[in-house]
């Protein structure tokens, strides 16, 4: 893999919970020649926080990427405890991969002085892409708000508008920490909200995972086992390729946004009650009684993603990697 240093690359911080999905994100990312990886933050989620630091520090290996600051951050969300998505990711985080130790090092300071340090010293305003429960990037704005000055945005993959994944109504994502999404909702930091909507459609189709893991590519062979993770569906029930590129899909956005149809719209995060951890997204095109009443509270506008063109998004991300031989002609 060739890892981007051209000065026009968008400078990014990735905030990650490795399991399957933030791994091809991870190597996307490394990948491409728009995207320059600062940094890379950890935070538990998908897995325990040890874990998501090794997968992490594994998955630089399988890329061959140079020195990259990795730090270990937050071990469970602000308020409640932490809850894996082993049944998900398996119990190592990485479905039934298996990669050898890294012998690479973790940074000293936690992930908040991590991103501290490398927003002030950027002469561009970073990018965040937040591909995991937000509560470090909540602890970066709330400890040093004067980051956002040299911020250009944050990116974030989480939310829906429709239904959830973690509840009926709630993404995992935003579910584990609905108190730090709202947090960065409420930083003033423009974001984006590339949610379940579109999470959900981008699909390497089966026979071109399983041409990947039986090639020659020793990448390829990596990204067709993480792309194969089957998602288990619960005791007695069989579980079913997928094939999602998943977080790698926001990291797609932040180069290739003309694929998606998006909208900035009201949106707001759901902290009590049996909606807890929804992300509620005004999609009324006329006022509704709340308004004209004057009983309507004030939300927070993002751009949110709700269409995406499935195809462009698998053939960016095969190309990416250097992969691209596998789709048919």
């Amino acid at each position: 893999m060739t890892y981007s240093t051209a000065p026009e690359a968008i400078p990014v911080i990735l905030d990650v919970d490795t399991g399957v999905d933030d791994a091809l994100a991870i190597l996307f990312a490394l990948a491409h020649p728009g995207i320059k990886v600062l940094g890379i933050s950890c935070v538990a989620g998908n897995a325990s926080l040890e874990r998501v630091v090794e997968n992490t520090l594994r998955i630089l290996d399988v890329a061959d990427a140079p020195t990259i600051p990795v730090a270990a951050g937050a071990r469970r969300p602000l308020l409640e405890p932490a809850r894996s998505a082993a049944h998900v990711h398996g119990e190592s985080g990485l479905g039934t991969l298996q990669l050898p130790p890294s012998d690479r090092r973790v940074e000293s300071t936690n992930s908040t002085e991590l991103m501290h340090r490398l927003i002030q010293a950027s002469p561009h305003p970073v990018t965040l892409v937040g591909l995991a429960p937000q509560t470090n990037l909540a602890l970066l704005l709330r400890q040093y708000p004067d980051v956002v000055n040299n911020i250009e945005r944050i990116v974030f993959m989480g939310g829906s508008t429709t239904v959830g994944n973690a509840t009926a109504v709630a993404e995992f994502n935003v579910w584990h920490d609905p108190e730090a999404a709202a947090i960065v909702l409420d930083s003033g930091v423009p974001t984006f909200m590339y949610g379940l909507d579109v999470f959900n459609q981008v699909s390497v189709p089966e026979h071109i995972a399983s041409a990947l893991v039986h090639g020659d590519s020793r990448l390829g062979h990596v990204v067709g086992q993480l792309l194969a993770n089957r998602i288990a569906l619960g005791s007695g029930r069989n579980s079913d390729y997928t094939g999602l590129i998943g977080d790698a899909g926001a990291l797609c956005a932040l180069v290739d946004p003309d694929a998606l149809q998006t909208a900035l719209l009201p949106l707001r995060i759901q902290l009590s009650g049996s909606g807890r951890g929804q992300t509620l997204v005004d999609k009324r095109t006329h006022p509704g009684e709340d308004i004209v009443h004057g009983l309507a509270t004030e939300w927070e506008a993002a751009e949110v993603a709700l269409d995406v063109d499935v195809d462009r998004y698998v053939h960016l991300f095969l190309n990416t990697l250097g992969l691209g031989s596998a789709l048919p002609e």
